[in-house]
């Protein structure tokens, strides 16, 4: 029966650190990953925007694309790459800013 209530004991402290670990945000870093997450948001609604229009250019169905439709769509990969990246940048700051 020791072994049970040792075994239990660890797992309840590494079950409390788990939850410290996880909760030691500071406000300065969720207001730095919020930033990153509506940059992220930003980039796909005006990508979706585009490959919309980019879509309406296109009325026929026969798998080929028009000049115009992919230098729209190609266009809003770049936006989505774009806040992609900004959004990584961000997450990467509010990662360095709890660190000692």
């Amino acid at each position: 029966m020791k072994v049970d209530r040792t075994r239990s004991a660890m797992l309840a402290l590494a079950g409390s650190a788990a939850l410290l670990i996880s909760g030691c945000d500071s406000p300065a870093e969720n207001a730095t990953e919020d930033q990153a997450d509506a940059v992220r948001d930003a980039a796909d609604a005006k990508a979706d925007t585009l490959e919309t229009r980019a879509d309406a250019l296109d009325t026929r169905v026969d798998g080929v694309d028009t000049p115009a439709e992919n230098a729209l769509e190609n266009k809003a990969e770049a936006i989505r790459e774009s806040g992609e990246a900004k959004a990584d940048a961000l997450e990467e700051k509010a990662d360095r800013q709890d660190r000692p």
